[in-house]
């Protein structure tokens, strides 16, 4: 590979990555339709509970087993009624078969989180034909799909949703009642209550599963109403069975003391790789910076990843593995070295060699991760996912990031053994060793079918024309091209590049 063209490809990466780096801590302003908005990678990483402060709460299932189907749909009930008042943030996860927890980060209210949810109850709707006195129970609360606060005719009412079976019901109800009432009571342990949440009187015959409660109501009272009602339309019955409101000081100083070590982490990281690895340690800190860059950016765009502590500890691991890797590669380059070979054969047999055991740790620690993202909950399942992404971005920075960079840097710099801190090994003797050569690899036979002749059938063999390659030439090679333009300073003691 000529020097000219790796020194330019070594520039723009490095650019690149510098670039990278800046736009992640820097914000610019957006102003899409005329409203300006700050953005930045870093900033827009959403932040977990310890880090940013909030209210969480468990919520247990009455029953033991209420099945996948019904807690599921529960899940999505509450992530809709959070959403719907604004907590676009919140979090809601199952826990084990038979638990629910909510946690809504950056909350400045957090009184107004547990009004939201209340304790999750029955809802029961009731006939009364004087507003006083209670019927027969029309329906309960799993019918409704929404409840929500809105303005009609310039007042503010609570507008119903049903599903198919309740408006089927309701509609024959309003139909054969016409001013009469609809009492809506909270039903909880089995118990009703004895005030009605509702009462509404029945004006007309309302079809298509939709209805609107109106009264002289504020919207804080129509939106109190609407979560009340929402509140007792969750698939299970629902109890409270733990809470607590996390203060946000207490995340900001996790978040600096954990930023904080790991900037002094990745200093003291590049510091030891330039003084032992030289040229290949200022490689490997390129491809660190790279590697934080990808990481900051899949962070931010991948709608899963809530960042928490055990998160930045996922980040951190990965981060170390993916220098494990480095340190596999130059290790077995200097063996390689040591053993004879140049430095180009060095460094083609030393990556050769050590992508097995690297791809291997990483393999087996990439199923770890994965069955924490699978079964874990909450932060633990915030930390298998960390650690995935950082996985994966550990094996393309150290077989293809570090492989790049270090054949382009051999290419501009030169074969000087003393800038990669390579050494032959104690004892060995230029003149006097057998020098390591590449072996030809044998040519490949091609059996043709039996041709029929006067004698007899007669198999035909012919030899493959293919020109044989080194030894040392492999797949990387044919796809980038290989670090010497003829292929032939990869053995013996040829420096040249």
């Amino acid at each position: 590979m000529k020097r000219k063209s790796s020194l330019v490809k070594f520039i723009i990466l490095t650019a690149v990555t510098v670039i990278a780096l800046v736009a992640c801590f820097v914000q610019f302003d957006v102003a899409p339709g005329g409203e300006v908005h700050e953005y930045g990678v870093v900033s827009s990483i959403k932040l977990g509970l310890d880090l940013e402060g909030g209210v969480y709460a468990v919520y247990e299932a009455d029953e033991a087993n209420p099945g996948d189907t019904r807690m599921n749909g529960t899940v999505t009930q509450l992530t809709d009624l959070l959403t719907a008042r604004g907590y676009t943030e919140a979090t809601v996860v199952r826990e084990g078969s038979n638990r629910i927890r909510v946690e809504v980060p950056d909350v400045d209210n957090p009184d107004e989180i547990f009004t939201i949810i209340g304790e999750p109850v029955d809802l029961e709707f009731v006939l009364s034909s004087d507003g006083t006195t209670d019927g027969e129970t029309i329906f309960t609360g799993d019918v409704v799909t929404n409840a929500q606060a809105g303005i009609l005719n310039g007042q503010y009412v609570v507008s119903l949703s049903l599903n198919s079976e309740g408006a089927q019901i309701f509609a024959d109800i309003t139909s054969a009642h016409t001013n009469e009432y609809i009492k809506i009571y909270r039903v909880r342990d089995g118990v009703r209550e004895d005030q009605a949440i509702s009462t509404a009187q029945i004006n007309e015959a309302i079809t298509g599963g939709q209805a609107t409660i109106s009264g002289d109501f504020t919207y804080e009272e129509a939106q109190a109403l609407a979560d009340q009602i929402m509140s007792g339309t969750f698939s299970v019955t629902l109890s409270l069975i733990e809470s607590s409101v996390v203060d946000p000081t207490l995340g900001e100083n996790a978040l600096a003391a954990g930023l904080i070590g790991g900037a002094i982490a990745f200093v003291l990281i590049m510091i030891f790789m330039c003084l032992f690895y030289h040229m290949m340690g200022m490689v490997a800190c390129i491809c660190m910076l790279a590697y934080m860059a990808l990481m900051f950016f899949l962070l931010a765009t991948i709608p899963l990843v809530q960042l928490s502590l055990p998160g930045i500890a996922g980040i951190i691991l990965s981060l170390g593995m993916m220098i494990d890797g480095n340190v596999i590669i130059y290790e077995r380059i200097k063996e390689e070295y040591s053993n004879g070979k140049s430095v180009v054969a060095a460094y083609h047999a030393g990556f050769r060699k050590a992508a097995n055991a690297i791809i291997d740790g990483n393999v087996t620690t990439i199923f770890a991760a994965v069955m924490l993202l699978i079964f874990g909950t909450g932060t633990v399942s915030g930390f298998g996912l960390t650690l995935l992404i950082g996985l994966v971005l550990s094996v393309f920075s150290s077989l293809v990031l570090t492989r790049w960079l270090l054949k382009w840097t051999i290419a501009i710099w030169g074969t000087d053994p003393k800038l990669y801190r390579l050494h032959r090994r104690a004892g060995f003797n230029e003149a006097d060793e057998e020098q390591w050569v590449p072996q030809e690899k044998p040519r490949k036979i091609r059996r043709m079918k039996a041709a029929a002749t006067a004698e007899g059938p007669t198999e035909v063999v012919s030899e493959s024309t293919e020109t044989p390659a080194p030894a040392d030439e492999d797949d990387f090679d044919k796809l980038f091209g290989s670090i010497d333009d003829d292929h032939n300073g990869e053995g013996g003691n040829n420096d040249e590049t």
